[in-house]
């Protein structure tokens, strides 16, 4: 069988095959077929035409009924197998219902022309026939185009999902370089002053906390979340001594002091522009000390030249930073709403307060400074890494001493951090 036809061009769609064992019929159709800009085939022979429909494709095919060497729908279903979309007619002086029947059940034939014809009629059906199968070739060729089409486009979309795969696959490993690098950060700040990473905790949880409550989009999550770990990370480099003041005691704290503190968001920004390309949070950052009311630090900033995250960042860091307890921190929050702190971020903060998953607050001190019941939030070690007090012991009289014996042997070199 041969293969489907394309879109033929217009000669193609004008030539005829007509079959007719009568010489003076078949002279009678292919000159009245020529005459209207048809180009015909007239044979005599049925045998010769299969032979030819093997080579040559036709748009409309015209077969006479009674033949010697076979019958007109013994042809045109050998036709239909040779050139399927070609169109099938059948010429018949005899129209025998059973045999009409059978030939459309089987899908042989297009039309009928019943001997003798009209000449108007034989020229309509033969147009009509002629574009059939021009629409049936059109069809196949847009079939074969959409086909074509659908391959590129699912090899595309093959290699668009690998390129998304690649994608995802190099986000997630930015991803976790990102995170190893603030957690090396947020190391080297506990390392530095311990209280500092215990606080960076603090916040975050609040951070995640007000984060749930907003419904927060995942990019502005991240950045407050990564601003809450790394917020005073501007710190580093101060004074130890300078640090534990400003946390327990910020009222004592003298101008130059003051001064050395009130640098620190600015700082920050800095440094976590060495990590990767975090410019929202150092701007969130930067802002988290400025007051609603213009009045804070670096850059007096009020109101809504404040960035939202920072504002946000502002009122868990207040809070964490709190060293007269959880009570007295509230009422600070509250009391300083629309002064120190933006008052739609303080009443996302107090919403949020109560299923924040907040580490207990932690205090340094000194070893002169401990006194029975003061619980331990951080396991006290010998300089050798031999363990003297474990985590979330409560103190004694004994424990005391025996800690102070051994530093007059050997000094204990790490801060000493209890709970609140």
């Amino acid at each position: 069988m041969n293969p489907p036809d394309p879109v033929l061009a217009p000669r193609e769609l004008r030539r005829l095959l007509v079959v007719d064992d009568e010489a003076v019929v078949l002279g009678v159709l292919c000159e009245t077929l020529r005459f209207e800009g048809y180009e015909v085939v007239g044979l005599e022979d049925p045998l010769q035409a299969k032979d030819l429909l093997r080579t040559t494709r036709f748009s409309v095919i015209l077969v006479d009924q009674r033949m010697p060497a076979m019958t007109g729908l013994e042809f045109l279903a050998d036709a239909k197998e040779l050139q399927p979309n070609a169109t099938r007619i059948l010429i018949t002086a005899v129209l025998n219902l059973a045999t009409v029947i059978d030939a459309i059940n089987r899908g042989e034939v297009y039309r009928f022309i019943v001997k003798p014809w009209l000449r108007e009629e034989l020229l309509v059906t033969i147009r009509n026939a002629a574009h059939r199968y021009e629409l049936i070739c059109r069809n196949a060729a847009l079939q074969a185009q959409t086909l074509a089409m659908n391959e590129r486009l699912g090899s595309q979309l093959e290699q668009l999902d690998a390129q998304n795969r690649e994608l995802d696959q190099l986000n997630q490993t930015l991803h976790q370089n990102l995170d190893r690098s603030v957690q090396l950060c947020l190391k080297t700040m506990e390392t530095f002053f311990p209280l500092l990473g215990q606080t960076a905790r603090r916040v975050l949880a609040l951070c995640q906390s007000m984060a749930e409550d907003l419904s927060l989009p995942p990019g502005q999550r991240q950045i407050l979340e990564i601003s809450s770990r790394l917020c005073d990370i501007g710190l580093i480099g101060a004074p130890r001594e300078l640090i534990r003041k400003w946390q327990q005691v910020p009222d004592t704290l003298s101008e130059e002091e003051r001064a050395i503190i009130e640098l620190h968001p600015a700082i920050g920004e800095e440094l976590v522009a060495f990590v990767a390309d975090l410019r929202a949070v150092g701007a969130t950052i930067r802002a988290h000390h400025e007051r609603y009311d213009g009045e804070g630090y670096p850059d007096k900033l009020s109101g809504d030249e404040i960035p939202w995250l920072g504002r946000l960042l502002a009122v868990a860091a207040a809070y964490a930073l709190c060293p007269y307890g959880e009570s007295a921190a509230l009422e600070f929050i509250t009391t300083n709403s629309g002064s120190a702190f933006d008052p739609e971020a303080v009443r996302a903060f107090v919403r949020c307060l109560p299923q924040a998953a907040v580490p207990r607050n932690q205090k340094a001190v000194l070893l002169a400074e401990l006194q029975p019941g003061m619980v331990v939030a951080r396991g006290i070690y010998t300089a050798h890494g031999i363990l003297l007090i474990s985590e979330g012991q409560a103190l004694t009289e004994p424990h005391i001493h025996l800690l102070h014996n051994h530093n007059r042997i050997t000094p204990i070199a790490q801060s000493l951090l209890v709970y609140a």
